[in-house]
């Protein structure tokens, strides 16, 4: 069990890409920490630099008060899972499970004692002597995740360990992956470009880009008080429907417009929007946040707008209404029982308190 701390890294190859630039991260001892982010935006680099997989460039990586730059990997007391699972195919379970126990030399009984612990933790028994080829996916994931437990590591590290399973086996891996973290009790660093293994998984999320952690911190406040618009973007599914126009004052109220649509803040935003009064910002709304007035008791004409429904696509338990308002397109996320003619238009309700507006040169948060 430790905790990692990772100190202005930087990560440069050669020709001068920039892959990892100037990262903080402070993973707490015991806590689920996920990397989450698009494809090259350097959260498999920095699992790597942890690891001790790849050199760093600049900066200093810490695993429990031990500076570790310049130790091998075989010496950080780490585990890594892979994606591709990396298991040595002319070898059974058991070999592939103890093989590292056994390089170590470790005496026989302790490695069977670990191996069988392993395998009752993930339900594997039965396997130890079928060969990776005679394996499901989801099998050669546990046998993965089981050579790395066997060594009774200070940190795991996951390198988007289930993107190589169907949606459904995903499903259960994550919960098998939640109950082995509740059961060993010690320090998890993952990397995933999946949001909900992010959401789902993480006591705190550092969301990338670009090489640099755009923001860090626990998932319901990365959802609700996204730093900047990209993560409101990337964090969220449909993504945030997004809009630029310009903050506009009438009788004393406060009002976002763009074309010929119009919504009125709510008086707690006037204070932080009041300045940018008559400039352009982004305005976005997540699919949740907007309903049919059909099916809302107190609407008021400053919070609702004219759109046609172009698709339906129901999804069991809720419904995806894909809008057009002529000049806009949004999405919204309703309950099963609505489902309304295509083609047809309808009056959509903002819920105007859920709302975030972000500064069109900075792209932060304004609220």
């Amino acid at each position: 069990m430790a905790q990692i701390s990772v100190r202005n890294v930087t990560k440069v190859y050669k020709g001068g890409v920039k892959a990892v630039d100037d990262v903080n991260l402070g993973i707490e001892n015991k806590e689920f920490m996920v990397l989450v982010g698009p494809s090259g935006c350097g959260k498999s680099t920095t699992l790597r630099m942890i690891a001790g997989l790849e050199e760093i460039t600049d900066g200093k990586i810490w695993i429990a008060d031990r500076l570790v730059n310049d130790v091998p990997a075989k010496d950080r007391d780490i585990a890594m899972v892979f994606q591709n699972y990396a298991l040595y195919p002319h070898m059974t379970v058991f070999e592939n499970m103890s093989f590292g126990l056994r390089l170590r030399r470790y005496p026989k009984h302790e490695i069977v004692r670990r191996v069988q612990e392993a395998t009752e933790i993930l339900g594997i028994k039965p396997l130890l002597e079928r060969r990776p080829r005679q394996l499901s996916g989801g099998e050669r994931q546990r046998v993965a995740l089981g050579r790395a437990i066997v060594r009774k590591p200070q940190a795991f590290l996951f390198d988007e360990p289930l993107s190589n399973l169907d949606a459904k086996l995903r499903v259960q891996m994550r919960t098998e992956i939640h109950k082995l973290r509740l059961r060993l009790q010690t320090t998890f660093v993952y990397v995933t470009h999946d949001q909900t293994e992010a959401m789902t998984l993480g006591d705190r999320i550092a969301v990338m880009k670009d090489g640099k952690v755009q923001q860090c911190a626990d998932p319901i406040t990365i959802y609700d008080k996204p730093a900047n618009k990209f993560v409101a973007s990337f964090i969220g599914s449909p993504p945030i429907n997004l809009m630029q126009g310009r903050i506009i004052k009438k009788e004393r109220k406060y009002y976002f417009e763009e074309g010929k649509l119009q919504v009125k803040l709510v008086e707690d935003m006037y204070k932080v929007m009041g300045p940018y009064e008559g400039k352009e910002i982004i305005f976005g709304i997540r699919a949740e946040d907007i309903y049919d007035k059909l099916f809302v008791s107190e609407a008021s004409a400053d919070n609702t707008i004219r759109a046609a429904c172009e698709v339906v696509e129901p999804l069991g338990s809720e419904v995806y209404l894909y809008l057009n308002s002529g000049r806009h397109t949004f999405i919204a996320r309703v309950g099963a029982h609505n489902r309304p003619e295509v083609n047809r238009d309808m009056d959509l309700v903002f819920d105007m308190s859920k709302v975030h507006f972000f500064d069109r040169e900075t792209e932060k948060t304004i609220i």
